[in-house]
């Protein structure tokens, strides 16, 4: 029996442009909404991601950031 799809939590999110972009982009291919997209990405995110990319990606990210902040 598939587990009921229940929204528990709702929370304020900050994103850039750029990252907002391409979830609405994503939820709008799968034929979810944001939320929807988000919650599929975070239950699956071992499964949808290559650690050793994104840890790459996550310390690029990291030391631009504070350059982005500005």
């Amino acid at each position: 029996m598939p587990k009921r799809f229940r929204l528990t939590r709702r929370f304020p999110v900050a994103m850039t442009e750029d990252g907002y972009r391409k979830l609405r982009d994503f939820a709008r291919d799968a034929g979810l909404d944001e939320g929807e997209a988000l919650s599929f990405l975070f239950e699956n995110f071992n499964s949808v991601t290559d650690e050793e990319k994104l840890t790459r990606r996550l310390r690029i990210f990291n030391s631009e950031l504070e350059a982005r902040k500005r």
